[in-house]
């Protein structure tokens, strides 16, 4: 009832132990904290909230028009409601090494267990575009020196995403993610790889874990959890896919009222009152009420 029960730096170290396990962690991303509900209810090993998603429900592209406090506040509304530890896309970090360190200590602070930085330049672009740029090699091992000097819990996971592979090759992106390891990087986003074969490769190049960013109508392969596993691929995001598919929902919806005059051909396909209530414990908060109303001192 009302917030997560397990404290976010015992989440943080499950999150740690996890990525040490072996097995692909799945990380569905969450389009509000209803969803991240329902994550952790359906037995994912943890929640995503994706700055894609993020400025496509505040109306925007994604394109770096997003804030700090916009992004901090909506991701920990999110991971205030779940178990599971909460990865969070921080962008380019909002500006220089000192808005790193702000941003990481600010998440920290809303209860995320880690967050990734990428190499692109401030505004960046969506990762599966063409026409993004990215940094030096130097300037982003400054974004993750800055990173880790801030971080106060060193459970609190630093990722690091490289886009190189659409401007410097896979060569680039696998020389690019190894400085970022030896900056401090605890996991690698290697983003828009081609196939399952390139991941190979990149997770053969760094020891440390590594991430599949499994995005629809992009440019890497949809591949199964079975086939990331056999490549060594340590976790897993659906960055998007919740949000089109509620997308997708609504707008038919939205249609079938505008030409049928009546939502009563789509109630058999809508979420029942009574499985809302059960997601949002509202037992749980009507037997607290009670409780205190009938408090007698």
């Amino acid at each position: 009832m009302l917030h997560a029960r397990v404290p976010v730096h015992e989440r943080r170290a499950a999150l740690r132990a996890a990525l040490r396990s072996g097995r692909l962690l799945r990380f569905p991303g969450a389009f509000n904290p209803l969803s991240a509900v329902l994550i952790t209810e359906l037995g994912f090993d943890g929640v995503y909230v994706s700055g894609a998603v993020l400025a496509a429900d505040l109306a925007l592209p994604d394109i770096g028009l997003t804030t700090l406090t916009e992004v901090a506040t909506r991701a920990g509304q999110i991971a205030r409601v779940t178990d599971l530890p909460t990865l969070v896309d921080a962008d380019t970090g909002f500006g220089e090494p000192m808005n790193v360190a702000r941003t990481i200590q600010t998440l920290e602070d809303a209860g995320l267990a880690g967050c990734h930085l990428e190499d692109q330049v401030n505004p960046k672009r969506c990762g599966h575009l063409d026409g993004k740029t990215v940094v030096p090699t130097e300037e982003m091992l400054r974004r993750l020196r800055a990173a880790v000097a801030a971080r106060r819990d060193p459970n609190f996971l630093l990722c690091a995403r490289t886009d190189a592979r659409a401007l410097e090759g896979l060569t680039g992106a696998i020389e690019r993610a190894r400085a970022y390891v030896d900056a401090g990087a605890d996991l690698i986003f290697p983003e828009a790889l081609a196939d399952a074969s390139e991941f190979e490769a990149l997770r053969g190049a760094v020891d440390v874990p590594i991430l599949a960013n499994m995005t629809e109508f992009g440019k890497s392969e949809l591949l199964t959890t079975s086939t990331l596993e056999s490549v060594g691929v340590n976790l897993v995001l659906y960055p998007v896919t919740l949000l089109r598919i509620a997308m997708g929902a609504v707008e038919d919806g939205l249609r079938r009222i505008a030409t049928e005059g009546t939502q009563a051909g789509l109630v058999e396909h809508m979420q029942t009152r009574a499985r809302l209530y059960e997601l949002l414990d509202y037992s749980a908060y009507t037997s607290f009420d009670a409780s205190v109303l009938t408090f007698r001192t």
